[in-house]
């Protein structure tokens, strides 16, 4: 114990070190989703270039029941973001689930990092891997169902967007599943039910499975690329799916944020 001054207390003890102010947000941010970037880019690229082959091998199946018209966009967009989905939401299902099974939730634990950090650097770079794909595929669906391409600049919006709303769901199963295998599990449901409620066309689907598709965070992505597909896009109902994708995203981040906190002080 110490007296003011830092002088020793009369038992003799010397004054314990002040503790190291917590990161701020920003920089803490920064660094994860460096370290997230690198550790990830030689083991994620080989599954990224599976999710983009599943997706267009699915448009060149449906391409042979779908012609055109308003479904053929909702295949090529719903396809686009199937990529997304594979990446920020299934991988990073496991990757929490793997972290938090082998006790990795310690090592950040013990960090002056925010939890908030964690979660967005994990979720960001993970997302970040998504983008070349979902371009390709984007690009490969406009060709094979001839559809017009002046308008895929929308992609700038929807990836980060859908990225960051599937990846906050994805990182919340990793964090709440009390197993591995059911992180893995969950991971997988939610891509299956991307790819069904996502690149089938909403027309098509009975009324109690359209609400299920209302309620999947990547379905507002998936409507505004789709949109952006028509010769002459409504841009207000297209920032109307952006907004609620976003706000989507929001709810989802802040669910990991609490789950990541959850699990990492058990």
């Amino acid at each position: 114990m110490a007296g003011a001054g830092g002088a020793p207390w009369p038992g003799g003890d010397a004054a314990p070190a002040p503790l190291a102010a917590p990161a701020r947000l920003l920089p803490a941010l920064a660094a994860v989703y460096r370290a997230q970037l690198s550790r990830a880019r030689v083991a994620r690229i080989p599954l990224l270039f599976v999710a983009t082959f599943q997706s267009v091998g699915i448009m060149v199946l449906m391409r042979g029941v779908v012609d055109g018209g308003v479904e053929a966009r909702s295949v090529v967009a719903g396809s686009s973001v199937l990529v997304v989905a594979f990446v920020a939401l299934n991988l990073l299902a496991q990757y929490f689930g793997q972290l938090r099974a082998s006790g990795g939730l310690d090592h950040y634990a013990t960090l002056p990092v925010p939890p908030a950090a964690v979660v967005l650097g994990a979720a960001a770079a993970y997302a970040s891997f998504t983008a070349p794909g979902t371009v390709v595929t984007a690009v490969v669906g406009s060709v094979l169902f001839q559809l017009p391409m002046a308008h895929l600049w929308v992609l700038v919006a929807v990836i980060p967007l859908s990225g960051a709303a599937l990846a906050g769901l994805g990182a919340a199963l990793g964090l709440l599943a009390p197993r591995q295998e059911l992180a893995t599990l969950c991971g997988q449901l939610g891509m299956s039910a991307a790819l069904l409620l996502g690149v089938l066309p909403a027309e098509r689907m009975p009324a109690p499975v359209s609400y299920l598709r209302d309620l999947l965070p990547s379905t507002y992505g998936v409507e505004a690329l789709a949109r952006s597909f028509d010769g002459r896009p409504d841009w207000l109902v297209v920032c109307v799916d952006l907004g609620v994708c976003a706000g989507v995203a929001v709810i989802s981040l802040t669910a990991a944020t609490w789950a990541y906190r959850r699990a990492a002080v058990r």
